[in-house]
């Protein structure tokens, strides 16, 4: 086949393709000038850009598309103005769309040229038009946030921060003027918490964490993502970080114990509850997360003594008499049958009495664990009628 034939098959093959874009674009342009069926228009140009990859480089086709968009918000926005029934929600998404549309077309417009030169022709005036609109992707994001629906307030937000770093507005200079991003970071960041998606929560964290009022929950919600993501590394920097920054916040602090309690790092608990203690040396629940680690590494006369401690502040931590009982509980285990320690015996139980039977007053439903303690104690300092009564309880299980 030669030349000039293969361009008269191509021309063939592609005319009739052509003369349909251009009727769709020509009937799109109908109902945008008529203002009817607009949303007609706005579905033939999404056609022809799905239709065609050579499409997507079409920038009339996107500017028709934009125009539809644009004369749908503005008449619900009018409808909104004169106080008729309208969906508030179109409004925004409707917001979105015409920044989607003409970053989009931005894209194509920025393209270099075969001698690699950039020159957008739409740059300076799109950019214009949509910074009146920009405030309504804050408003939007809060409007969808208040119903609850996370992932369209995460999308404005998000699209409100990307016009921030877009080459698109880079004239518009908002990093200069623009004195709500991180407090729309810490929102769009709050949005993806409440979705557990951990993607969408680090990829505005670190901006949200300019809003200082709310860097502790952004700290809380990036720990979030690193365990999501199962990045037990980044969870635990980021929870030591949280209560180093943030030590009175709720927390940092019972997250990581869980944490090294999980993994049975008890040095890691226990100099964690040493640097919360300097903090606030009188914390009932930083003195009993002391209290438990000294017991699991079985440091029982440290143990006894802190639980004392969290006693002298507050005498209703039923833990407290169960460790600091089980403290002078355990070590004798062994000793009980050995008659030459008798007397050392008798005052270990003496000791550990009123912290067992304490105990039992203060949780009684923990029969399981404080009756066997109290009948080694009973049997061992001959107390007939109480070691009577709690054989009687052990005798009905």
């Amino acid at each position: 086949m030669t030349k000039q034939a293969l361009l008269t098959l191509l021309l063939i093959m592609i005319t009739p393709c052509l003369m349909a874009q251009n009727k769709e674009i020509s009937q799109a342009r109908s109902y945008i000038k008529s203002g009817n069926s607009l949303d007609r228009a706005e579905k033939l140009m999404k056609e022809l850009l799905e239709k065609n990859q050579e499409n997507k480089q079409n920038t009339k086709i996107y500017l028709l598309w934009y125009q539809a968009v644009k004369k749908q918000y503005e008449a619900g926005n009018e409808k909104l103005y004169l106080k008729q029934k309208y969906d508030t929600a179109i409004i925004y998404s409707q917001t979105k769309k015409m920044f989607d549309i003409l970053i989009a077309l931005d894209s194509v417009d920025a393209a270099p040229n075969k001698k690699g030169k950039v020159s957008p022709k739409f740059r300076k005036k799109h950019s214009e038009e949509l910074s009146i609109y920009r405030p309504n992707l804050y408003y939007g994001g809060s409007f969808f946030m208040k119903k609850k629906d996370y992932k369209s307030a995460f999308e404005l937000f998000d699209l409100y921060l990307t016009t921030i770093d877009h080459p698109m507005f880079e004239r518009m200079k908002y990093y200069d003027s623009d004195t709500i991003m991180s407090r729309v970071a810490y929102l769009a960041t709050y949005c993806a918490y409440a979705m557990n998606d951990a993607e969408r929560i680090l990829k505005r964290s670190s901006m949200a964490l300019g809003d200082t009022a709310n860097a502790r929950y952004v700290i809380q919600y990036l720990a979030e993502a690193y365990k999501l993501s199962g990045d037990e590394r980044k969870y635990e920097e980021t929870l030591n970080m949280g209560f180093d920054k943030y030590p009175d916040f709720n927390y940092f602090f019972p997250h990581l114990m869980d944490f090294y309690n999980s993994k049975e790092m008890l040095k890691e608990a226990l100099a964690l509850t040493e640097k919360a203690l300097k903090f606030d040396d009188k914390n009932i629940l930083y003195l009993y997360a002391k209290s438990s680690t000294l017991f699991a590494m079985e440091r029982y006369t440290d143990c006894i003594n802190t639980c004392d401690k969290i006693i002298s502040i507050c005498d209703t931590i039923a833990p407290a008499y169960y460790h600091a009982g089980m403290s002078y509980l355990i070590p004798v285990l062994y000793m009980e049958q050995d008659k030459e320690n008798k007397s050392y015996l008798k005052s270990v139980y003496e000791k550990a009495l009123p912290y067992m039977e304490k105990y039992r007053k203060l949780a009684p439903k923990e029969q399981k664990k404080w009756a066997m303690p109290l009948y080694r104690i009973y049997l061992n300092l001959n107390m007939g009628k109480e070691f009577e009564e709690i054989d009687r309880l052990l005798n009905k299980r």
